[in-house]
């Protein structure tokens, strides 16, 4: 551009200095200084923009060598970028399928194991209850006999003991007749023989009263005992059991025991046991009788 306002303003100066009448070879060297000063002037710009312009080309080419350097540098790490995330999605995806693959595997073995324990829970459960019920069932059967066992040995034991006590009441009477004949033949009255026989009479009745009335036992013995009780009277001797009678403080007695029990009357007081009977001989007494008994005051 420079180059071409030099060469359009030396035109212009040749064009004014040919109008002109005539110019000497010194007032043409004069007239020419200025441009040529100019010239040489253009000329070190130009050789300096050259200069300029070449270091800037080195510079624009070492920028677009970075530039380049920096592109492929780009594009390296790019690629290196794009093969390790499919390098990494490959070991992901690999490492997902073991994953599911193993969680798939685990769980199969779960459902099996859980299917087994189940199974074996069952199988406990149904065994516990068989055992339970056969247990159960063995165990009734033998509460039964044992049941059964305790009430044949309880009724051959009431029989023998009302056999035994039978008996002893026919000894009893037996021995009374003798002490009676002793008696007779002596002045003072020995009534030793008949307590012991009264109290033996009286056990013999308490045990007597726990038997079922109706049973052969407690008849067989009802007989014995009313037998004996009838000879004691014949005897001169009266025997008293106060048994389930309203206790009287008017007559004379031993209290073994007495219990307090609001299923009575208010008041009352009653002989619930006699362990010793009052024994009278010819209307006086020789023996108090010893009693237990309950009442609601």
């Amino acid at each position: 551009m420079k180059r071409i306002t030099l060469l359009f303003f030396l035109l212009a100066s040749i064009n004014a200095f040919a109008q002109k009448e005539t110019l000497t070879k010194d007032d043409l060297v004069k007239e020419l200084q200025p441009f040529k000063t100019t010239v040489q002037t253009l000329q070190n710009e130009n050789s300096k923009l050259k200069s300029e312009v070449s270091y800037l080309k080195k510079q624009l080419s070492s920028v677009n060598k970075s530039v380049d350097n920096l592109q492929t540098q780009m594009q390296t790490n790019s690629n290196a970028i794009s093969q390790t995330a499919n390098e990494l999605g490959i070991k992901i995806s690999a490492t997902e399928t073991n994953t599911n693959n193993k969680i798939t595997e685990v769980g199969k073995m779960l459902s099996k194991n859980s299917l087994y324990g189940i199974i074996a829970v069952l199988c406990a459960i149904i065994l516990s209850g068989l055992l339970y019920w056969l247990l159960s069932k063995r165990q009734k059967i033998d509460k039964i006999q044992l049941s059964n066992i305790i009430k044949n040995t309880k009724t051959e034991l009431t029989q023998e003991s009302a056999k035994l006590d039978i008996q002893l009441l026919d000894v009893i009477e037996k021995q009374l007749k003798i002490a009676d004949k002793l008696n007779a033949a002596e002045t003072t009255v020995d009534h030793t023989f008949h307590k012991n026989s009264a109290n033996e009479l009286q056990r013999i009745a308490n045990y007597t009263n726990t038997l079922d009335t109706e049973s052969q036992e407690a008849i067989a013995l009802q007989g014995s005992l009313g037998r004996l009780r009838n000879y004691f009277n014949a005897s001169d001797y009266e025997i008293n059991d106060f048994t389930g009678k309203e206790y009287d403080d008017r007559i004379p007695m031993r209290i073994r025991e007495t219990i307090f029990d609001d299923s009575i009357a208010i008041g009352k007081e009653i002989v619930i046991k006699t362990w010793e009977p009052q024994i009278k001989f010819k209307n006086e007494i020789i023996q108090k009788a010893k009693i237990d008994t309950k009442y609601n005051k």
